[in-house]
């Protein structure tokens, strides 16, 4: 009886790289290559948006809603958002993560529905 036998592999050299090790070699100097022609981010001046933030609350003696926060310190010059829609809806978000995360350590307090203030201490 006739038995079929396998397909040889093809004989590999020792120490030649498999296919998949030359993708992810290939992969690798590409993500390198870009990383040295990419540009560091410009700092925004002032910061971010929370420290602005922090910096009209404090300047202010009443609870003020995002919306204002952001127009203040445009007119300021403590932050400008660059191409976004609503920066106001932004940094509602942003403050109420911190509330959320930071919990005591955080630097804003909400006093009612959209207004925040600092909190005492900062």
């Amino acid at each position: 009886m006739a038995t079929k036998k396998a397909p040889k592999k093809p004989a590999t050299k020792r120490g030649a790289k498999t296919k998949t090790a030359r993708v992810s070699d290939a992969a690798k100097t590409v993500a390198k290559a870009v990383a040295a022609n990419k540009k560091p981010k410009a700092k925004r001046a002032g910061g971010s948006a929370l420290d602005a933030a922090v910096k009209v609350l404090g300047e202010s003696k009443e609870p003020l809603t995002t919306k204002e926060m952001v127009e203040a310190m445009a007119t300021k010059g403590y932050w400008k958002s660059k191409a976004g829609k609503t920066p106001d809806r932004t940094l509602y978000s942003a403050i109420l993560r911190e509330i959320v995360l930071k919990k005591k350590e955080a630097r804003f307090v909400k006093t009612e529905r959209g207004k925040f203030t600092l909190k005492k201490g900062n």
